[in-house]
């Protein structure tokens, strides 16, 4: 019997297995997708890929570096409209944007017309809304502004772009936005393959942003980020300076929700002051929140478990799918406080120690394998 109890347990599997396999199947189920959706579910899901993009550079910010932004809507809008500027004008064919002209604009200004290239608008979706992440970063970071009113004044920061962006009809096309897309480098949207294609990009991308993502937070800038979210001021004594990390992290959380909003744009058909408002910052947070802040995949699986969830809702209870959606936002803060991923994380945690060398449970659970 003691020989049994002392004799070594079977090896585990490899570690990078555990932490890779997950990725690689979850990529080959989304490269499949295609193969077993409508055209009209793919684009659905592909749009839901997108919103993974952002909840995933909001939880680079939040779940690592402890600032809860509440204006990441704004970013996304940014890049949105920084594509949306260049379809248009692929539209149009050299001539006026339709809302322009409706405006009373003789000629195109002088801003639009560079993002008629798509070598010039493709890298502006990362660059605008990193540089003013960057900047509005620094200037709060530098006067030590952190928690609520650091939230405070990113909310305010989405107020007043959508503001802005409404009250400037002629060059933003107002609370309509930008629509009616005809083509993207030269190839119809209209086109099931284009939508394909456009698929497959966002898959690809948000790959990339992931495993970006999740370099970053593995290295020691990674644990910079967590040291800074729990003692910012022994870190500062370490010699790190808080302001040029944070004002970095932010600048490039921004960018990537900006790159989401690039792809957004020509899988949907529009981008409006709508989508950079308060509401839909608001609803990026629930996202992170519902699928496991500071695990970066379980942002991205809240984005897609609760963009899921409301399009189901709506479509099976029209009237009243809100409140089907209150009540999934309340049980899972209730049921899952660290989210879905971290409530899975906990369980498997509690397994490994319930069957470890050491334990009772796992020494009984040897000796009945073995006798």
């Amino acid at each position: 019997m003691n020989a049994r109890l002392t004799t070594s347990p079977p090896r585990s599997p490899a570690p990078w297995v555990a932490r890779w396999l997950p990725l690689v199947l979850t990529a080959l189920v989304l490269l499949a997708a295609p193969a077993f959706l409508s055209e009209f579910r793919l684009g659905l899901l592909a749009k839901f890929l997108t919103f993974a993009m952002v909840a995933i550079a909001l939880d680079l910010v939040w779940g690592y570096a402890g600032m809860l932004s509440l204006g990441h809507g704004v970013f996304f809008g940014l890049g949105g409209y920084a594509m949306a500027m260049y379809l248009k004008q692929e539209a149009s064919k050299g001539a006026l944007p339709d809302f322009m002209s409706w405006s009373g604009l003789e000629a195109l200004p002088a801003f639009w017309a560079p993002f008629a290239s798509p070598w010039f608008a493709l890298p502006m979706t990362f660059i605008v809304p990193a540089a003013l992440a960057g900047a509005l970063g620094y200037l709060v970071f530098r006067s030590r502004i952190t928690g609520v009113y650091f939230s405070i004044i990113t909310q305010a920061l989405a107020l007043i772009v959508s503001i802005l962006f409404i009250g400037q009809q002629p060059y933003t096309g107002g609370t309509n936005g930008i629509t009616n897309y005809t083509t993207i480098f030269g190839y119809a949207l209209i086109l099931d393959e284009t939508q394909r294609a456009l698929y497959y990009a966002t898959v690809a991308v948000l790959v990339a942003v992931y495993l970006l993502c999740r370099w970053m937070t593995a290295s020691r800038f990674g644990r910079v980020l967590v040291a800074l979210r729990d003692d910012e001021n022994r870190v500062r004594f370490f010699g790190y300076d808080p302001v040029v990390v944070k004002a970095f992290v932010f600048a490039l959380s921004g960018g990537l929700a900006g790159v989401a909003g690039a792809l957004f744009v020509p899988q949907v058909g529009i981008i409006s002051p709508a989508m950079m408002g308060i509401v839909p910052s608001i609803e990026m947070v629930i996202w992170v929140a519902v699928g496991g802040r500071g695990t970066l995949a379980g942002a991205a699986l809240g984005a897609v478990v609760v963009s899921s969830a409301k399009s189901g809702l709506s479509e099976s209870f029209p009237d009243i799918w809100q409140y089907f959606l209150g009540a999934l936002f309340i049980g899972a803060v209730l049921l899952f406080p660290n989210g879905i991923v971290g409530f899975v994380q906990a369980q498997l945690r509690r397994v490994q120690q319930r069957l470890a060398p050491g334990s009772t449970v796992g020494a009984r659970a040897r000796v009945a394998g073995q006798g």
